[in-house]
């Protein structure tokens, strides 16, 4: 048995398999620009929203990753005047994992003061991706509700 072409096979399905968690990995806790939909209160079964920003974080009972998520983005939303954090549990909700193409948890939303979407991060948030997502927001006129 030649033993050279199972190796190099070997070796190419592992540098494949690398390339491919790099690039997954790369796109974790990034904020990419959100949709612009507009969400309502109402439709994640909360009372209100922030006054100029909310950050909606979608877990899971089952998500290791999920109570350090909420721990990080409650602090940052407290580091800024009108800004909430909404914790929305789909474990129960698979209709609102649908509506918001939740794919994996955390999934935070990052919206304005009229609850449109401005940005999406899948995964673990960067606490740097999501300050200054939130500090454009903040500055921008979409944060006074119109």
């Amino acid at each position: 048995m030649d033993w050279l072409p199972a190796l190099a096979t070997g070796a190419a399905l592992l540098a494949v398999a690398t390339a491919v968690g790099l690039v997954w990995r790369s796109r974790q806790g990034v904020a990419r620009s959100g949709s612009g939909d507009v969400v309502r209160p109402a439709e994640l079964g909360v009372a209100a929203f922030g006054e100029r920003a909310t950050l909606v974080q979608f877990s899971t009972e089952f998500c290791a990753r999920c109570p350090a998520t909420g721990r990080l983005l409650a602090q940052l939303a407290g580091e800024h005047d009108g800004a909430a954090h909404v914790e929305v549990d789909l474990t129960h909700r698979p209709d609102l994992a649908g509506r918001f193409r939740v794919t994996e948890t955390p999934t935070t939303l990052l919206l304005d003061a009229d609850g449109a979407v401005r940005a999406r991060i899948a995964g673990l948030p960067r606490p740097a991706a999501v300050r200054e997502r939130l500090d454009d927001l903040l500055r921008s006129p979409h944060a006074i509700s119109g």
